[in-house]
């Protein structure tokens, strides 16, 4: 069983719906309770990132995502899913995220050519840390996005995939049986369908 977590925020319908439609066994979990015969966790989330920390906090679900990934669990994050794993973010000074990984989001530098946020298709250039998350996904696939702040690249085997706008960052990361993802798989048609695919064959083997 995936659990899609439900803090308060998030596009918890569409990425329910994407599972139910691929046949992954999933429930929405609302307390860290719920958590126990669950295999799996999906981190989504949207808006801002010291709401996203205060609901994860209200709801009590910081040191359950923490332990979780502690324990090597297989664990998805989604666009603001990604962005929290860090020690913070431009978006919301003075605000801890969950540090798992450090360093902290950025915000893109608004030009004349490029918006602020990013929305719409871009490519991500797949990295061999990807492993198991892009199988039969082509490199330099597009995925949508829609985001303003974003995860540096770490220089290290942690950047699984690499998008560009304005400059190069991580659009996908994964360390272990930690993944996640700046890009929306749920509304990104067949490569997003497939990489969330890919997530529950990956939750099977482990």
């Amino acid at each position: 069983m995936i659990a899609i977590v439900d803090y308060g925020m998030g596009n918890l319908g569409s990425v329910s719906n994407a599972c139910a439609f691929l046949g992954l066994p999933s429930r929405i979990v609302k307390s860290p309770d719920e958590l126990r015969d669950c295999r799996a966790m999906i981190l989504p989330g949207v808006g801002a990132f010291g709401d996203c920390m205060e609901h994860l906090r209200s709801h009590g679900f910081v040191d359950a995502v923490k332990e979780w990934i502690a324990a090597d669990r297989p664990f998805l994050g989604i666009c603001l899913g990604l962005q929290v794993l860090y020690e913070g973010s431009e978006e919301s000074p003075g605000v801890a995220g969950l540090g798992v990984l450090p360093g902290r989001a950025l915000r893109f530098a608004a030009t004349p050519e490029l918006k602020v946020p990013q929305i719409g298709w871009n490519r991500v250039r797949q990295r061999a840390a990807g492993g198991p998350l892009f199988k039969e996904v082509p490199d330099g696939a597009y995925f949508y996005f829609v985001h303003s702040y974003y995860a540096p690249l770490s220089g290290t085997d942690l950047d699984a995939g690499i998008s560009s706008y304005g400059l190069d960052y991580a659009s996908a990361i994964r360390r272990g049986r930690m993944a996640a993802v700046q890009f929306h798989p749920e509304k990104s048609q067949a490569a997003g369908l497939q990489l969330l695919r890919n997530f529950g064959e990956w939750v099977e083997a482990c």
